[in-house]
């Protein structure tokens, strides 16, 4: 059976599903700091989203785009971070100051699942002055 065609809207990222528009279930934004990617790895969820969270952990299920990675939350007995971390930070290319929406889409003390969106942090080359160097925390882009 032939699979029906998806028409393009013609932007790339939609058209690969990575981004959408929230259902109203509960979601966190944050903008990923140094520690949260290389060499540290530490992600941290939000007061508002941990309170949401099994405290004592769950496996979980992070999707982005057309992926998944299968991980473990650790709940309140690793202050609230994932375990494999790591692997969704490396196979998505994140760096400081890129964003990320996570939307809880079901959660219960077996099974906790995310939809992910990465917003990109890259500044266009365009508009950074040729006499500038920035785009970090040590050495921001300072606009106005």
């Amino acid at each position: 059976m032939k699979q029906p065609e998806i028409e393009s809207c013609g932007i790339e990222e939609i058209d690969n599903d990575e981004y959408w528009p929230l259902s109203g279930k509960p979601y966190v934004d944050m903008i990923l700091s140094k520690s949260s990617v290389k060499p540290l790895y530490n992600l941290y969820m939000p007061k508002k989203m941990t309170s949401l969270l099994p405290s004592a952990g769950a496996p979980a299920v992070l999707t982005c785009g057309r992926k998944k990675w299968e991980m473990f939350y650790d709940g309140a007995k690793s202050n609230h971070k994932f375990n494999e971390w790591r692997k969704f930070v490396d196979d998505n290319n994140l760096k400081e100051g890129d964003g990320l929406v996570f939307e809880l889409s079901e959660c219960n003390a077996s099974k906790i699942h995310f939809r992910v969106q990465i917003l990109r942090g890259d500044f266009p080359e365009e508009l950074v002055p040729e006499d500038l160097e920035g785009g970090n925390s040590d050495n921001p882009i300072q606009i106005g």
